[in-house]
């Protein structure tokens, strides 16, 4: 929450990158929770998602749905302000490449002209890490890990479901000034240690996540019991 509101006073707007799955929604949760949620000016802050399942608006998997029971619905944020990625019910229908395309349009018209990755300098960028060790909707060997171009992909065939998704690229994600991991469980400790010794992030994509500024991994005791001492707080450089 800092974060944000260092970027409110020095600019007079922030911006973030939310994800889903368990230890998103639950530091959302917290976050709602926290008495210092009202310090951050929530009428200024953009939130855009770093990956989706392309399912209908309220669909209970969504990590929009979750994202707004969370937190969204109990802070005074702008309904402009919202930028979820469409599902199949959105204006390109069961199309999800078109629906890609279309929130790539819709962080490009968000982008200041020294935005040269097409997209926001976003101030904060959440991400879970799977025990795969994938980072949004970008599975390891997945063809989108390749992408240099396009910042928004439609993922097809993913290994978990649902198997349709919508995914920041690398690109995209390596805009934001500080990336955030967050893992929590023990089945969660091998990826947090690949992640952190230099793996290729095709094999291990979240070795390809970084911040252009600081990237944190922000840990349990489980997550983190095969990290060694030193790299227990990692920042890029």
């Amino acid at each position: 929450m800092t974060r944000l509101v260092d970027a409110v006073a020095a600019t007079g707007s922030a911006s973030v990158v939310l994800t889903g799955g368990g230890i998103g929604t639950k530091v959302l949760t917290e976050l709602a929770a926290a008495p210092a949620r009202d310090a951050v000016d929530w009428r200024r802050v953009e939130v855009w998602w770093g990956d989706e399942r392309f399912l209908p608006t309220g669909d209970p998997q969504r990590n929009e749905t979750g994202a707004r029971n969370a937190l969204l619905d109990h802070v005074e944020v702008l309904p402009q302000h919202v930028h979820p990625l469409p599902g199949p019910d959105g204006p390109d229908g069961p199309n999800p490449e078109a629906a890609a395309d279309r929130y790539a349009r819709e962080l490009r018209a968000a982008a200041q002209p020294q935005d040269r990755s097409g997209v926001p300098t976003f101030d904060v960028l959440l991400l879970g890490i799977g025990p795969d060790a994938h980072v949004a909707s970008l599975f390891p060997g997945a063809p989108a890990l390749y992408e240099d171009d396009r910042t928004v992909v439609a993922v097809r065939g993913a290994p978990k479901p649902p198997p349709v998704r919508l995914s920041l690229t690398m690109p995209a994600i390596r805009a934001a000034s500080q990336v955030w991991i967050l893992a929590s469980g023990a089945e969660k400790a091998g990826a947090v240690r690949l992640a952190l010794s230099g793996a290729g992030p095709v094999q291990v994509p979240a070795a390809g996540a970084r911040g252009s500024q600081q990237t944190l991994f922000l840990l349990d005791r489980a997550a983190a019991a095969e990290v060694p001492v030193q790299l227990s707080r990692f920042a890029s450089p």
